[in-house]
């Protein structure tokens, strides 16, 4: 297949993951397989989706913050401890097997749907978090998923955007928004750790940061005019790729799906 072809296949692939990612998370589910499928070695496959996704996640914060969706006092006091959750999870890994926890996190992903399925209270914009909110549950969600993050990966954002809307009380707009500060910052730090590596191909970047930022703008207006509706179909498409996806990896002799 030609190399414009290709470039071409991909661009719309990251369109696609940077729309579903600035709504439910979970982009680098599709991407990265489509990279991996496409002959791209895996580590620049995973440098090279950063790229993209990195400027993709910034449109959609951008359009976020400008429509108030982001909840800056959750933001501010979650940063430090999803950083330091990140760091001792990837320190953890070393020390226990990648595809054990990969089966476990198998089996636990239908709560996390039936989690996202629950009706639940959503807290307006002008409802004011209390005490037990900001510096107890906020700091266990940040420092937990973090953790997770840095130890496993995929599906991240959407287990942040589920764990602000089932356990702080957010609207899905608001946990969307909201994640997509932590999500935007750990690919900023994961990006430079690729660059500064030389494991970016900026002939195929270029294109699907492009692509990406499309998307991820297109799809974040989606999530602001729409709602929390349209955000949890696209949370269920994405918990559905996540759990699809390692299943093959982890079940299936052979899968050919790397954790983004």
């Amino acid at each position: 297949m030609a190399m414009t072809t290709i470039t071409l296949i991909l661009s719309g692939v990251s369109f696609l993951a940077g729309f579903v990612d600035s709504i439910a998370g979970g982009g680098g589910l599709i991407m990265l397989p489509a990279l991996l499928l496409a002959g791209i070695p895996p580590q620049n496959a995973l440098g090279t989706n950063k790229f993209g996704s990195t400027f993709g996640t910034g449109a959609a914060l951008v359009n976020f913050v400008r429509s108030k969706k982001v909840i800056w006092k959750i933001a501010t006091v979650g940063v430090g401890f999803t950083l330091t959750g990140s760091f001792l999870g990837t320190k953890t890994i070393l020390l226990f097997s990648n595809r054990a926890i990969g089966k476990i996190i198998v089996f636990l992903l239908p709560f996390a749907i039936l989690g996202a399925l629950a009706p639940r209270k959503e807290r307006t914009l002008n409802e004011d978090l209390t005490k037990w909110d900001l510096y107890l549950k906020v700091p266990l969600i940040c420092f937990s998923i973090g953790f997770y993050d840095g130890f496993f990966g995929p599906g991240t954002g959407s287990f942040l955007i589920i764990a602000f809307y089932v356990w702080i009380g957010l609207n899905l707009v608001q946990a969307s928004a909201t994640a997509k500060v932590f999500n935007f910052l750990s690919n900023v730090a994961a990006l430079t750790v690729f660059l500064i590596e030389g494991k970016v191909l900026f002939w195929l970047g270029v294109p699907l940061a492009i692509a990406n930022i499309i998307g991820n703008y297109l799809g974040s207006m989606l999530a602001i005019k729409k709602g929390s509706r349209v955000v949890k179909g696209f949370l269920m498409v994405s918990l559905t790729i996540l759990f699809i996806s390692l299943i093959w990896k982890y079940f299936v002799p052979d899968g050919i799906i790397t954790s983004p």
